[in-house]
């Protein structure tokens, strides 16, 4: 299983990072359409997508507007939007409202439900998590592997998410913050190094990629990645066009 990291900042793009888009080509199978989803079109293998929303704010969501450049580049049959009805309600006011986004591509919005199908005999659940507006993590798993994705939210042990994610062979973990930042990161509903590498340990996780990054950070350690090896050795930072296999 081949999952490419698309866009791996969050807020806005900086000039080595885009906005958060997670793919996986083989399946068709977006998570969030942040401003990397430009890029999307250089790795598509299916004529249908399926794109799953974490929530609604623009970093994770912008990119629904670039689906005509898309398109064009790699015919698309199909393309499913999945996120939580309220969610698919504001995009569709408010993002392709009409004196902001005046066409809307073609695309279905599809609620999410309890369970949902993955090609290749999969299921993708998902679980809420603690932000601003809210939020929700997703959990995929297929005979034989599985992974996670958790952005947007302040991590902590005692988060009810770390019994959804326990055992996956891999893990996207949103790390907006360093710990120097810890305090702040509790203001915004983000994430410091300690704790999500602490529940990647907990939770007996195979691998951590740390993702959603500060774009203001822009040094080549921009959260103690020897911190979070510290706890949790089999930890790698997320890097946009990084390409992991699971």
């Amino acid at each position: 299983m081949r999952l490419v990291l698309l866009g791996t900042t969050g807020y806005h793009p900086n000039e080595s990072r885009h906005t958060a888009c997670m793919f996986l080509p083989e399946h068709g199978v977006l998570l969030d359409a942040g401003t990397a989803m430009y890029r999307l079109a250089g790795y598509l293998q299916t004529s249908e997508l399926d794109i799953f929303l974490t929530h609604a704010h623009l970093d994770h969501v912008i990119g629904l507007t670039y689906l005509f450049s898309v398109a064009y580049v790699h015919p698309l049959d199909k393309v499913r939007v999945h996120a939580e009805a309220e969610k698919l309600r504001a995009i569709d006011e408010h993002l392709f409202a009409e004196p902001l986004f005046p066409k809307r591509p073609p695309m279905e919005f599809v609620p999410l439900g309890d369970t949902e199908p993955l090609p290749g005999g999969g299921r993708l659940t998902h679980f809420p998590l603690e932000h601003q507006g809210s939020s929700v993590g997703y959990r995929l798993d297929w005979p034989g592997r599985s992974m996670a994705y958790v952005t947007d939210t302040t991590a902590s042990l005692d988060a009810d998410y770390v019994e959804a994610i326990r055992g996956v062979d891999l893990l996207l973990h949103e790390c907006y913050f360093g710990d120097e930042q810890a305090e702040f990161a509790r203001r915004t509903g983000h994430s410091h190094t300690t704790p999500v590498a602490e529940i990647a340990r907990r939770a007996g996780v195979g691998r951590l990629v740390l993702v959603h990054v500060n774009p203001l950070a822009t040094g080549e350690d921009p959260i103690g990645l020897a911190t979070a090896r510290g706890i949790f050795p089999n930890t790698v930072l997320g890097e946009d066009l990084m390409e992991l296999d699971f």
